[in-house]
């Protein structure tokens, strides 16, 4: 008896990933990737999509559920993209219905792709965790979600669990201070500060790979600045934590290398905002499905 199968597929500003994925071991076959710009600049990007779709189900005839992760927001019940800032030609399009009529007797789920990760932990992590959790991904921006009994915390309209746009530090939100740019920008303006011995540049390039292998080598400034992030990051976490009841926290993305350099004071940071009914139980984990995690995340809608 051959696993169910499941096509996920991860639209992102740059690429759009696809794969059959196999529902009990999380394997990945038939990967294929297209650049999203030029699905764009055809003018009928869900069309262009459709297609591909086409070619994957058309291959892998047993797959009856399409599971999609996309970069915003979307309405209540999931079926159209409200606001996605990457590709926003789609905004306001009935995704699901328009494939639906393309693609009879085939199921398609939509899920922001924060939100797909999150439940992919769930579903495909090495290591099983609880069921109820907070997800934070650290990348281009700060994305993140709740699972609450194995299911996507949506909130009231939908659209709930956004931990980039908190208010956070500097009369900035979150995102505005430990996003990609901005945490760069805090490592050159924190080096021209710093009169001790570095490796870090002092050209103002400093770079994330730069600022963790530093880190990995005790650099003292590394050090501090990955503190910093780790300060702000755990502030966040205190208030989820706090307003959510819920105890893990997967942090994922692709800045999640910096994790054994932020996780001393984002627990330092925890331990002073967290009364003992908090702390009790409380776990920080690095989330584990890397590069996968998107297309994955997305298959992973076809369990709900």
């Amino acid at each position: 008896m051959s696993s169910v199968e499941y096509l996920g597929i991860d639209v992102g500003g740059t690429n759009v990933k696809m794969g059959i994925v196999e529902a009990d071991t999380g394997k990945i076959s038939n990967f294929y990737s297209h650049d999203t710009m030029s699905w764009r600049q055809s003018g009928h990007f869900v069309e262009r999509f459709g297609d591909a779709v086409a070619l994957q189900l058309l291959a892998n005839k047993e797959v009856k559920k399409v599971g999609i992760g996309l970069p915003g927001m979307l309405n209540t019940d999931r079926t159209v993209p409200l606001e996605i800032t990457a590709i926003p030609e789609i905004d306001g399009m009935p995704m699901v219905d328009m494939l639906t009529k393309r693609f009879a007797g085939v199921q398609f789920f939509l899920a922001n792709d924060a939100n797909a990760a999150a439940l992919g932990e769930y579903y495909f992590a090495e290591e099983k965790i609880k069921e109820n959790y907070i997800f934070i991904t650290l990348g281009t921006g700060v994305g993140g979600a709740a699972i609450i009994n194995k299911k996507i915390f949506t909130g009231g309209d939908g659209n709930a669990m956004e931990p980039g746009h908190i208010p956070s530090r500097n009369g900035r939100v979150l995102e505005r201070n430990i996003g990609k740019k901005e945490l760069l920008d805090l490592a050159n303006l924190r080096r021209s500060e710093f009169n001790g011995e570095t490796q870090l540049s002092a050209e103002g390039d400093i770079s994330t790979t730069g600022l963790v292998a530093a880190a990995a080598e005790n650099d003292e400034l590394a050090l501090q600045i990955w503190n910093e992030v780790g300060e702000m990051l755990g502030e966040g976490l205190a208030t989820l934590i706090k307003i959510l009841d819920i105890k893990q926290v997967l942090i994922g993305g692709g800045l999640s290398a910096s994790f054994d350099y932020i996780l001393p004071a984002v627990n330092k940071t925890l331990d002073y905002w967290l009364n003992d009914y908090y702390k009790n139980g409380l776990l920080i984990r690095r989330a584990t499905l890397g590069n996968d995690a998107g297309l994955l995340g997305a298959a992973s809608l076809c369990f709900e």
